[in-house]
């Protein structure tokens, strides 16, 4: 497995993902979307297994400043250029990847993984 998680420091959901692989004594990379963007690749990468538009967090501050909900707007650009945009916590294994707590189907990455 190679994990990275998409979160903020703030975001409890992304510290429960944290938790959820530190018990497993799984590794993984943390970015903090407050201190790093996400870059081209890594978004092409997630909208494999995860639709635009749900990647992005409507009830953010950032939707609601830029008064995005009124605005028509390129939603890739928009994530890449604000990353407090993203829903989060954006968990990625490779090809696949997955948005907020869902331990279910992290179970499931692991299982295979060990196949």
């Amino acid at each position: 497995m190679n994990l990275q998680i998409f979160g903020t420091k703030k975001c409890k959901d992304s510290k429960k993902a944290q938790l959820f692989f530190q018990e497993r004594r799984i590794p993984f990379q943390f970015i903090n979307l407050q201190e790093k963007e996400m870059s081209k690749g890594e978004l092409r990468s997630i909208l494999g297994s995860v639709k635009l538009d749900d990647l992005i967090d409507t009830e953010s501050k950032v939707y609601e400043d830029k008064n995005l909900k009124y605005m028509l707007y390129d939603k890739e650009e928009a994530l890449l250029t604000n990353p407090l945009l993203f829903k989060t916590p954006i968990v990625r294994d490779g090809k696949k990847a997955t948005i907020g707590f869902v331990p279910e189907i992290w179970k499931q990455w692991i299982s295979d993984s060990k196949k």
